[in-house]
């Protein structure tokens, strides 16, 4: 029984930082369907979904492990 919930903490922090890393790619993106569904220019949002998806393909590639960990809180 201990092991499902501890498989189901994995997939929340997983889920937690896919959003974190990609949330700000999907609202450009959805903002950027609706203006150009309203008629209006999207080009700010796309810019703005691009380097999103660039800040976070970066943040993905950078090697982290236990000692780039900083809890401020507990200190």
């Amino acid at each position: 029984m201990t092991e499902y919930i501890i498989i189901t903490a994995l997939i929340a922090i997983a889920a937690i930082a896919a959003v974190t890393y990609f949330g700000h790619t999907a609202r450009a993106q959805v903002a950027g369907m609706a203006n150009e569904l309203s008629g209006k220019k999207a080009t700010t949002d796309i810019n703005n979904a691009q380097s999103a998806a660039g800040n976070a393909r970066n943040e993905g590639q950078t090697e982290k492990g236990l000692q780039s960990y900083n809890n401020t809180t507990a200190q």
